[in-house]
């Protein structure tokens, strides 16, 4: 990147290309912090407000929202029976398997990830309102691609209302 020159200021400097290493990154900060600051606005540890963000939209197994959290068992189980405890979650039985049960969330939890998502998407509009709308298409374009290929990469499914089962 090129240094602050009478002919290039500091606000040139910024609007720079990033490239994709640093851009994505810098992005997933801005990301991030906006999730940080919206679950702490709603009382949520981070992790639980990426639980009851999966669950907006799909019933997984214990198995299934470990691989859709990319978490191992025993951490997925703890924090479903935190978000149990505080009313987000509750667990019900799957009838063509006796030993299994889904992840829904109770009406408490489904209030509160509608809130949550409100807010991060309330932020992030403003993130990106100095785009033009055919770049916000573009960037919305290419951010699910790239997500949806590295799901597809590790045989996670993606479409809402799926279990988010791994192939």
């Amino acid at each position: 990147m090129a240094a602050a020159t009478p002919s290039r200021p500091r606000a040139a400097r910024r609007a720079s290309d990033l490239g994709i290493t640093d851009g994505l990154v810098q992005l997933s900060f801005l990301v991030q912090g906006v999730l940080d600051h919206a679950a702490d606005a709603h009382g949520l540890p981070v992790l639980q407000a990426r639980l009851v963000g999966v669950l907006r939209d799909r019933e997984p197994s214990m198995a299934q929202l470990a691989n859709l959290l990319d978490l191992d068992k025993s951490s997925t189980t703890g924090l479903a029976t935190r978000a149990e405890r505080r009313g987000l979650v509750e667990r019900v039985p799957v009838p063509e398997d006796r030993r299994a049960v889904r992840v829904r969330l109770t009406g408490h939890g489904r209030r509160l990830a509608e809130a949550f998502a409100a807010e991060v998407g309330q932020r992030l509009e403003q993130a990106v309102s100095g785009l033009t709308e055919t770049n916000r298409k573009r960037l919305s374009q290419l951010a699910s691609q790239v997500v949806q290929h590295d799901a597809a990469a590790h045989g996670t499914d993606l479409t809402p209302g799926a279990p988010g089962s791994r192939a």
